[in-house]
């Protein structure tokens, strides 16, 4: 069995529940972080599936605040930092930490495409400022950027950053950073694709991060611990039963549309409302109605 790491495991990239007026769902944001921290899965706040670019500091420090009150020291509360904004980012780091945040992890600020020597710059500059570590987020699909194997093999050298969530689709990157940084004790690396979960854990990775894990925390739970203990046939089958069930708010939708779909069957299992923070909406009935034919059996099974 692998040995964990201080950061391992399964790290949720969870919604942002909001009310009709687009204040934070305190209630909801402590019911599904409780939901969590019963199967030792972790919360990453403000991620890619939080919304994270529409959500203000304010909003993120009191969405923190509930998620810390609501784990009770059970779990780790990862929260998400990125635009395009460096002082704003700053700003907001700072309030996340106070409101209770444990770890930071950083996409690339993405309006200019960066050299890899900007890249360096700007995570070296912001784990030297933060007073908690921080962790790097790789995710193409938003910043159309992707750090180099290079430039994160030097930054993991730096004390205060302490891992790699890589959200990119690409299975020989994959397998680099493992051959990189499996066996290293003081870095860490995430599998941000979810589908990807089974292989990684197979090569060594110390977490996974899946979206369907905002309803169905158990089943990832589960994976992991396969995966961990080595028992192959049992993370595959379970990884193919992921990628069935995440089809259904992800088939045919946009990214920002399967954030939606994720929060009708979110709705369905009484954890929070569907509304979507600008410049993300709501779904159209017909979509709705088909996620919800397709969700029920599923909310029924994992009971």
């Amino acid at each position: 069995m692998k040995m964990e790491k201080k950061y391992h495991g399964v790290v949720v990239p969870m919604v942002t529940p909001v009310t009709k007026e687009g204040n934070i769902d305190v209630t909801a944001v402590e019911k599904i972080v409780n939901n969590f921290a019963q199967y030792g899965v972790s919360p990453l706040i403000m991620g890619t599936t939080g919304e994270g670019n529409s959500v203000s500091s304010a909003q993120g420090a009191e969405m923190i605040a509930a998620a810390k009150r609501a784990s009770g020291g059970r779990v780790t509360i990862y929260a998400g930092v990125g635009g395009t904004c460096i002082s704003d980012q700053y700003a907001a780091a700072k309030q996340f930490v106070e409101a209770g945040a444990d770890v930071i992890a950083a996409t690339l600020p993405s309006y200019y495409a960066l050299t890899p020597a900007q890249m360096e710059n700007y995570y070296t500059q912001l784990a030297d400022f933060l007073t908690v570590p921080l962790m790097l987020y790789n995710i193409t699909i938003t910043t159309h950027m992707s750090i180099p194997m290079d430039v994160i093999e030097r930054l993991s050298h730096h004390p205060n950053i302490v891992g790699l969530k890589d959200s990119e689709n690409n299975i020989p990157r994959l397998e680099e950073a493992l051959k990189l940084f499996a066996d290293r004790d003081d870095f860490c690396y995430f599998c941000g694709c979810a589908a990807n979960s089974a292989i990684a854990l197979k090569n060594g990775a110390d977490g996974i991060v899946p979206s369907v894990g905002n309803y169905l925390p158990k089943i990832y739970q589960d994976l992991y611990e396969a995966g961990i203990a080595g028992n192959e046939a049992e993370a595959e089958r379970l990884q193919q039963e992921t990628i069935e069930i995440g089809k259904i708010n992800t088939a045919g939708l946009t990214l920002g549309e399967s954030l939606a779909g994720l929060k009708v069957i979110m709705k369905m299992a009484g954890l929070c409302e569907e509304y979507m923070l600008p410049p993300l909406t709501e779904l159209d009935n017909d979509t709705v109605a088909r996620i919800r034919k397709e969700a029920e059996p599923v909310l029924k099974s994992y009971k």
